[in-house]
């Protein structure tokens, strides 16, 4: 099992010598296995990362002189900036409300920028894909050893929780990181071009099956729907026969791994099993979830166009909620003592934008992501008209697939949001681009 930590490494040497107008890029993704610099897990060296990312992007406009978007580009990227600064001024704490402006503009409009702008080529884009392999196997081997010497996070009594280096506080954070690198890899490996690398097609594939060995021992549901969802749509559009014979081996290989997980099989069963029982007997997370759900229309309907305010749920979930809300959820192991973790937003991206930033926000914000979404889908079938390469396709559609699944399930928040940045920016370079995809 510690062989997640030792894969192959993918051929990056050639792009690596001639990108070092990726390094901030590259730091980002390198710093996201970095702890928190501070103990309430809101600064991380991540996030100083990706203001310097932003800041070299400027700078390397600047010093070329050139127009750097289409005025496409220049539309789908700067509309979520309407929403969220008509919900910032709604708010009823400016001190929040400027804390929680410069967070989403972040995550959704500045480092998905700087992505867009540094990206110059499909080595530019492998090469960062590679790169969250990397991180991806390295969270993964941390994560199955604490799978394998329960000294994970706590799950049903038991420290077998596979976390990586995220900790207990953010259960979410590995499961997230091993998603997207199990998607980049699958992207890579299931170029149906001719002439497509085989050696990277061999190394991805194998990484790819490494990966789902932490994203099983994750335990995390979410990240489990999501990834099917969004790997299901990479096989699909890299060749449908294909997709049957990949999908007829990945059934029987979790049959095996399954099997062959010794005392945790019975808890994967359970686990797997609770995603069709949340109707008829929820946990109590399930509940919470639901309650807290509810809350969220609440709110919204008592402002339906502007929200509530930016990080206004936390103040309003009390007088929306019912009695089937608890506390808090429990979090325990890993390193870290039990501590009851207060539930500060719905867990479901859309409607925490729904509550907190009403119909203008869902259009704007959410209606980007739509945008990228066909604009990426068009460039694929472009890219498979004229024979180009589909590789960079596949990942960025995988990637953004699973980010508008998972969002169903989760929002932002805690040290791995980072990369939800970096995939919205990988998912508009191939959307947007003016050069280097070879589709225009």
């Amino acid at each position: 099992m510690h062989a997640v930590a030792a894969a192959p490494p993918l051929p990056l040497s050639a792009p690596a010598r001639r990108a070092p107008h990726l390094l901030p890029l590259l730091a980002v993704i390198a710093l996201l296995a970095t702890p928190p610099l501070g103990g309430d897990g809101s600064a991380t060296a991540a996030d100083a990362a990706c203001a310097v990312l932003v800041l070299w992007a400027l700078l390397a406009v600047v010093r070329s002189g050139e127009r750097p978007l289409s005025r496409r580009a220049a539309i789908v990227m700067g509309l979520p900036v309407t929403g969220i600064c008509v919900a910032a001024m709604g708010a009823a704490d400016p001190s929040t409300a400027i804390a929680g402006l410069g967070r989403y503009l972040q995550i959704f409009v500045l480092v998905p920028l700087a992505v867009l702008l540094l990206l110059r080529d499909r080595d530019d884009f492998r090469l960062a894909a590679c790169a969250v392999i990397g991180l991806a196997l390295f969270e993964g081997g941390v994560g199955v050893q604490q799978y394998l010497t329960s000294t994970g996070a706590s799950y049903m009594g038991e420290d077998i929780r596979a976390v990586g280096t995220f900790g207990a506080s953010d259960i979410m954070g590995m499961s997230t990181v091993v998603s997207c690198g199990l998607l980049c890899a699958i992207g890579l490996a299931l170029d149906p071009t001719p002439g497509a690398s085989r050696g990277r097609r061999r190394a991805a594939l194998g990484c790819a099956a490494l990966l789902l060995v932490p994203l099983a021992v994750s335990f995390s549901r979410g990240a489990w729907i999501a990834t099917a969802v969004a790997a299901c749509t990479v096989l699909v559009l890299s060749g449908v026969r294909r997709a049957l014979v990949v999908l007829a081996a990945l059934a029987a290989a979790t049959v095996v791994l399954v099997g062959a997980s010794g005392s945790g099989s019975q808890m994967l069963q359970e686990r797997l099993s609770s995603i069709t029982q949340v109707e008829s007997a929820p946990d109590q997370s399930v509940t919470d979830r639901y309650t807290m759900w509810a809350a969220a229309e609440l709110m919204w309907r008592q402002s339906p166009l502007t929200g509530v305010g930016l990080k206004g749920f936390p103040d309003h979930r009390d007088a929306n909620s019912s009695l089937a809300l608890s506390s808090g959820s429990d979090t325990a192991g890993a390193g870290a003592a039990f501590k009851r973790q207060p539930l500060l937003s719905p867990h479901n991206m859309y409607l925490l934008v729904l509550s907190e930033q009403g119909l203008i926000g869902v259009v704007t914000l959410v209606g980007g992501w739509a945008a990228l979404l066909v604009a990426g889908a068009r460039r694929l079938h472009r890219a498979r008209r004229l024979g180009a390469p589909l590789d960079c396709a596949l990942v960025a559609t995988g990637l953004l697939t699973w980010l508008l699944v998972d969002f169903f399930y989760g929002d932002i928040g805690g040290p791995s949001t980072a990369l939800t940045a970096l995939v919205l920016g990988l998912a508009a370079w191939w959307a947007l681009a003016t050069r280097g995809t070879a589709t225009t």
